[in-house]
């Protein structure tokens, strides 16, 4: 079984309750890189994205991503375009296995709609105005989500079986 999985997919897909969970189960360390960032920074997400700007927070991205590629034994829960920018994505299947969790654009804007999580790409946007915003990210997305060594069902994940999977391999 690989020492490092990283957890890839949109916002609001589940990947940090996901890779706590699935975490324990192994007995693996935990990691949600965009806290991680934030830790690091003094600053959080939207301020990084607001004082900054896209390419600093990026940049600080690829440099956490290395550094969590020589961890042993982690779970990592990326930030959702973390797999779109550079060769993130081919890093992480260089050094680890990636889960991609995968939902419909509905359930993602629902899932988004009811987020209390303040987030700098859909700040503002009506809800017709998500849909279409995550309809159209998530086309150009998938192409590198799609890269991931496995593809899952978000809807219907369970971290039990998403464990025991991972260990067979």
């Amino acid at each position: 079984m690989q020492t490092r999985i990283f957890l890839i997919g949109f916002m609001g897909s589940g990947k940090t309750t996901v890779g706590s969970q699935l975490a324990r189960k192994l007995a693996y360390d935990f990691v949600d890189m965009d806290q991680m960032i934030e830790d690091t920074a003094g600053m959080s997400v939207p301020e990084i994205f607001g004082e900054l700007g896209e390419e600093v927070f990026r940049s600080w991205e690829h440099k956490i991503l290395l550094e969590l590629c020589q961890k042993e034994r982690v779970v990592v829960a990326t930030g959702g375009g973390a797999s779109c920018h550079g060769t993130m994505m081919s890093t992480m299947n260089a050094n680890g296995v990636t889960v991609y969790i995968k939902l419909s654009p509905s359930i993602l804007k629902d899932r988004l709609t009811r987020s209390r999580i303040e987030r700098p790409l859909i700040r503002g946007k009506s809800e017709p105005e998500l849909l279409q915003y995550i309809r159209t990210t998530l086309e150009a997305r998938e192409v590198f989500y799609n890269q991931a060594n496995y593809i899952v069902d978000g809807d219907k994940l369970d971290p039990e079986n998403l464990a025991k999977h991972l260990k067979e391999d």
